[in-house]
Formats: C-alpha cells, structure tokens, sequence
C-alpha cells in the first residue's frame, strides 16, 4: 500500500451542499464521507445495514468533533437489492432534502456467488447497476433543481473485460462471477455516459478508484490464488482512504466541475468509451441500456429530465411503476426482450390491455392519496 500515496489537491469547501452517499458505511464510502463532513457538507450515508451505517456515522463524529467548519452526518435506509428499498429510500430523501448537490453511487458487490436480487435480477447487475439507475432517476427532478450538481458512478478497470448481453442479462445461459462484475461496471461507465448525454447543469463522472483493500473483495479471499499472493499483492493495495481520492476529487475539483461523461483514474481522464462505444457497438448501445434498464426498473413511460420536482408527481411513478414492472417480470417479458412473444405471453399482453382502466383508477388513487398526506 506504500506505493499508492497520492492525495486529492482540490481543497474545495462544501458548506450548504448535500450529499448522498450510498453503500458507505465502510471502505472507500466512508472515507468519503469522512471528507464531505470535513468540507461542511451535509451527508446522507444511504446503506443497507442501518446498526452499522450508525456506528460509522457516529465514528465520523468523533472523528470531526472539535473541528471548525464541518458539516453533518446522516443516516438512511437503502437496500439496492429490493427495488421496493430504493422507492423508499427516494421518498424519503424527497420529503427531508430540499436539495441534492451530489450524489456518489458508491456501493457495490463484487465476483459474489451466482444468486438474485428480490426483483429476480442477477445480484451485481441488479445491485452495481439498475439500483443506482432507479435511485439516480427518482432523485433526479430534485438534483436538476439543485444545479450546479455532480452525479459519480464508481466504477472499475473491470469494465473493460464486460459486455452487455441483452439476451442473457441474468446469465441465465452460464454464470462467471468476475465476468458479472465486469459487465456491471462497463453498466455504470455506460450509464454515466448517457447521463453526460441527456444532462444540462450536472456533471457525471465514472471512477476507477484503484485496487483498495476493503470488504468488497471479501468474495475473492477465499481463492487459492489470492491467499497465496496475497503478502505480495498487500504493497499493491491502496488503503480505502486513498481510494476514495479519485471520488472526492470529481466531487469537488473546480475545473472538474467544466467537463461532464469522463471516466476517471489517478485524477486522469481516459477514453472511456474506447470500451462503452466503439468495442460495444457505438452511443446505440448505451442508449439501449437505459431504456431496457427503465422497463426493468418501471420507469419507461417517465422522463426523469422533464418530470417536475414534486414528491407527489415523482413518487406515484414509482409506486405504480412498481405494479407494471412486476406485471413485466412475472410474465418474464424482461428476460424475452427483443425476441418474440410466447404464446403465454401474448395472452398476459391481452388480459394486461383488458385491465388498462384498473391501473389508470389505481394511479389516480396513488395521486389523491399522496396528495392528501402532503
């Protein structure tokens, strides 16, 4: 680790900004958050494990406590494994931050076993890609309206070995652990690139924050491999605070904040889409993407860009997006994209038209309840 020094430069402050960090309750994650604090920032840690998200918060106070000019730390639930988690998440950010200046994608599972989100979604694709993707179009009316903001998407060196299959998202056909991991973050360098495409007034960056040693890589430990090179691999590693260098440094650099669609390593741009565009088949691609991924996650009849910033407009979408996706995957329309209709299948299409008026009632009931509660 004593190879890998290097300290962000940029001594931006943060006061009156608010940032979410998700997945950081540990690692890289809470090493920015760390740094957010210290700038004055307010930070909204968004994990999973709320017991553990508290004692890393409360570690950052103490950690700050006596110091001048430090922001606030707090915390909120989110499982990027249940869609129904994310929805939540983003209903209650929507109710308690009146702005979102930056929002770091930060969690991620790595090379894990083969096994499902609560959606049905392969878990490094569901949890690296399409629970961000959620997360960053149900925040983003908020975000739009809170420019100048920045969007990161950590990412990985990785994403050059991944692909996208569209036929076979959720390696139904075979499973490779480093493969999933490498086709979910080619996802986020693709999503962060898509992004730059249809934004005005916020920036999006990927990262590559560098081989750092944190919980993340917990599934590669048991490799023989790795347990044999691992005295070796040690003076490789960077520590989770120089890790997070990289984020804090698209975060919160001035002249960063001029340049948008980037993909960041050691405090450099490279080309990212040598991979994402040219070896994937061009912008197309990436265009697919985030349309396959808004049916997946029920967002395709919604435009985040235009939607206005009103929790009632923004949260009945997700709840009666909700009913239609799960409608989609029960009748495994999602895994059938592209290809022709199963006799099954048409016939769910048929009764679905045939119930058109019951979802249109049921919106109408989300929408007056909503309102009703504000």
């Amino acid at each position: 680790m004593w190879l890998f020094s290097s300290r962000c430069a940029s001594n931006t402050r943060l006061e009156g900004k608010t940032a979410i960090v998700t997945g950081c309750n540990t690692g890289i994650g809470k090493e920015t958050v760390l740094e957010f604090v210290k700038r004055g920032a307010r930070v909204i840690m968004a994990c999973r494990d709320l017991q553990k998200a508290e004692a890393a918060a409360e570690d950052i106070r103490k950690k700050t406590k006596g110091m001048t000019g430090i922001g606030e730390v707090v915390v909120a639930k989110l499982d990027l494994a249940s869609l129904a988690s994310v929805r939540e998440c983003a209903q209650h950010l929507l109710r308690t931050e009146p702005r979102i200046n930056l929002l770091i994608n930060n969690a991620g599972v790595m090379a894990c076993p083969k096994s499902n989100t609560q959606d049905g979604f392969e878990m490094q694709f569901g949890v690296n890609h399409l629970g961000h993707f959620l997360l960053t179009s149900l925040l983003m009316p908020r975000i739009l309206r809170s420019t100048p903001a920045r969007i990161v998407n950590v990412s990985s060196h990785m994403h050059w070995f991944g692909n996208v299959d569209f036929e076979d998202l959720n390696w139904e056909k075979s499973y490779s652990p480093s493969l999933a991991y490498a086709r979910s973050k080619l996802a986020n360098v693709m999503f962060t690139y898509e992004l730059a495409e249809r934004l005005k007034g916020v920036t999006t960056y990927a990262v590559h924050p560098g081989i750092v040693h944190t919980e993340l890589g917990r599934h590669l430990e048991s490799s023989s491999a790795v347990s044999i090179f691992k005295g070796i691999l040690e003076y490789f590693f960077k520590t989770p605070k120089q890790g997070a260098q990289t984020t804090i440094y698209c975060a919160s650099d001035e002249n960063v904040g001029k340049e948008s669609g980037l993909y960041y390593r050691c405090y450099k741009t490279t080309n990212m889409r040598a991979n994402a565009d040219v070896q994937r088949g061009g912008s197309q691609v990436t265009k697919k993407l985030w349309e396959v991924s808004s049916k997946l996650v029920g967002l395709e009849d919604w435009d985040p860009f235009t939607a206005p910033d009103h929790p009632t407009t923004i949260l009945m979408c997700a709840f009666v997006g909700a009913d239609l996706r799960n409608l989609w995957v029960n009748s495994a329309l999602a895994s059938s994209y592209g290809n022709p209709l199963s006799y099954k299948q048409q016939k769910f299409v048929s009764n679905f038209t045939a119930q058109l008026p019951f979802w249109r009632d049921r919106a109408h009931y989300y929408m007056f309840c909503l309102m009703e509660h504000e």
